[in-house]
């Protein structure tokens, strides 16, 4: 059955995630340090962090929806030290774009393009990432967050809804992303074919082998032909 439609996975597929969490990280600590300076009070940047895990530990409901989490924290977190709600609205917005503020790989732009002259593209992602904000929005049919579907990847549930933004078989979609369990695993549960995107060429962690392995995007295409 012919490949016809590519998705893709996004943080630490198309970008360096650690990068632009950290960045994003230390942006919103500075705000919080401008805007709601009790709540840092005696909080390093690390112990904020820890904090907000914690309160996210005791919300497994909301797991596959990191938007919903971290306003919620910031909520109580305001409250608690007596600023105004409307504040986490401003404060979310502040976080959300510096965590957009990505620095596409080389190559991934010119990439997208080429691939999309012959495929369907997609985005299957656990992250609250926009990649029309980003501006590569326009290379991709559908989007699915983790957050619409109600689930994270590995779970078959956010593939599915992959497969129906696609209108295709799991049999025509190859999944490209960079972890072996949620990606790799999780797509071929499905049916997917799956390229396993090894950035750090680090040892294959076990487990059934993804369809191919590259080590860089620039090399998908020319696998995708050999197929």
């Amino acid at each position: 059955m012919p490949i016809r439609c590519i998705t893709f996975d996004l943080d630490d597929t198309l970008w360096d995630c650690a990068v632009v969490m950290e960045r994003a990280e230390a942006g919103f600590y500075a705000w919080l340090s401008d805007k709601l300076p009790k709540v840092v009070a005696g909080h390093t940047p690390e112990s904020l962090i820890k904090q907000r895990r914690v309160y996210c530990e005791h919300h497994p409901e909301l797991s596959h929806d990191f938007t919903r989490l971290r306003k919620g924290w910031l909520a109580d977190a305001a409250v608690t030290h007596g600023y105004a709600p409307e504040l986490v609205e401003t404060g979310f917005r502040a976080f959300w774009e510096m965590r957009n503020d990505v620095q596409l790989l080389v190559g991934v732009a010119d990439m997208l393009a080429e691939l999309q002259a012959d495929f369907r593209l997609g985005v299957i992602s656990n992250g609250n990432a926009d990649v029309h904000h980003i501006g590569i929005g326009h290379h991709f049919e559908f989007v699915v967050h983790a957050a619409a579907a109600g689930a994270l990847k590995p779970d078959p549930k956010i593939f599915q809804h992959a497969l129906e933004a696609a209108r295709l078989s799991a049999g025509e979609i190859v999944h490209v992303g960079d972890d072996p369990v949620r990606d790799v695993a999780g797509a071929a549960a499905m049916g997917m074919h799956t390229i396993w995107v090894n950035h750090a060429r680090v040892d294959w962690p076990g487990g059934s082998l993804p369809d191919a392995e590259i080590h860089q995007l620039s090399q998908l295409k020319g696998v995708l032909q050999a197929w």
